[in-house]
């Protein structure tokens, strides 16, 4: 694990998934300081600093979750839920990288304080650029506040 302060954490079990957003965020330089979890109670265990995360300093969140919603173990919405009821990690913007196009899933995941929901583009190219633009923006001119 490194002692970087991680940037992304990206919550997604799908192999193909990892390996085309993490070669989408090297291909922008947007991968130097990613985490990478495989389902939604590791994602927990990162963020709440606990489990195999637990020697991690608690405030030292990452800039921004890519949360997949159908995750094995935890659901996504059930990490959104405690993320954003926990105050010291409600401030950390929530991006939904997913293939779902359920009109619940969007619903409930606004109702729960998600910043994006982004629909996973099937094409290589596409998908490239959406990783770009949300690194871009969320990396680089969102302004967090000071915690």
């Amino acid at each position: 694990m490194s002692h970087s302060p991680v940037e992304i954490l990206l919550v997604e079990d799908n192999p193909d998934d990892v390996h085309l957003a993490l070669h989408a965020l090297n291909k922008n330089h947007l991968a130097n300081h990613v985490e990478v979890v495989r389902d939604g109670a590791a994602a927990l265990d990162f963020l709440f600093a606990r489990g195999e995360f637990a020697d991690r300093d608690m405030n030292d969140q990452p800039k921004v979750v890519l949360l997949d919603l159908k995750l094995p173990k935890v659901d996504g919405l059930e990490v959104l839920r405690q993320m954003k009821t926990e105050e010291q990690l409600s401030h950390i913007p929530v991006v939904v990288l997913t293939s779902s196009d359920q009109e619940y899933d969007i619903v409930e995941s606004y109702k729960l304080g998600v910043n994006s929901y982004i629909r996973k583009p099937v094409d290589f190219e596409q998908f490239v650029e959406s990783i770009r633009r949300l690194g871009y923006y969320w990396l680089i001119l969102n302004e967090p506040p000071n915690r």
